[in-house]
């Protein structure tokens, strides 16, 4: 729920790719099915919370997760709900801009949200929640790469977007094997700032990438700990 990025593929399609940053003992289920309110979701779940990072919703959208907003917080004693909570109810929206837009995010951990529906055309989406205000936009459909303010620094940030802007100068077209494989680099920075990273308490556990190549819309997920 760390670093994730945006590849559009034109035609209405995508690959969005996420790495979650976590500590290695808490526990994931695997992405499978689940009914939410008669709604079919695919989501890998956070054991622990009960929420995801990232999700597909039969409602033709995709949501992902970060933690932190546009920099880094103090953590409050209590929210009332979990940010993976979060995700899964605007899966389960019929509209999910309408719920944003309406949405009262007060008493809730900052977050950073991509939104990604395909119900007419392809439309990105951008959601911050600084733990005050709310910030949502559309995207252009271009590369995006995003990394969380809770691990990441103005700095590391900045070195992220300029390995990935090299990774994007040397592609041809964009391949989800190829993605996948920059998302698993530990060869830039050092060991707790690479893309696969690792610190004493937290590390790179997983990746998940969606692909979506027109009406097929498939989830890879690997656990970076087996």
């Amino acid at each position: 729920m760390c670093t994730v990025t945006y590849l559009p593929l034109g035609n209405n399609n995508f690959i969005l790719t996420s790495n979650r940053d976590e500590s290695p003992i808490r526990t994931t289920i695997p992405p499978k099915k689940y009914d939410e309110n008669g709604v079919e979701l695919t989501f890998p779940k956070d054991e622990l919370a009960g929420g995801t990072w990232i999700g597909l919703s039969e409602k033709n959208r995709l949501v992902c997760l970060l933690n932190g907003g546009f920099t880094k917080h103090e953590r409050n004693k209590y929210y009332r709900l979990s940010r993976g909570v979060i995700v899964k109810e605007i899966l389960i929206s019929n509209d999910a801009v309408a719920f944003i837009t309406d949405y009262d995010f007060v008493d809730i951990e900052p977050f950073t949200i991509v939104l990604v529906d395909w119900n007419t055309s392809l439309q990105t989406f951008e959601l911050v929640w600084d733990g005050t205000q709310k910030h949502f936009k559309q995207l252009t459909q271009e590369p995006h790469i995003w990394s969380s303010s809770t691990l990441y620094t103005e700095e590391m940030k900045q070195s992220r977007k300029n390995w990935f802007a090299d990774w994007l100068s040397e592609q041809v077209d964009f391949q989800q094997a190829n993605i996948l494989e920059f998302h698993q680099d530990e060869t830039k920075g050092d060991v707790g700032t690479s893309l696969k990273m690792k610190r004493p308490f937290v590390e790179t556990v997983s990746v998940t990438s969606v692909i979506k190549e027109n009406y097929l819309v498939k989830m890879t997920y690997k656990d970076l700990l087996v």
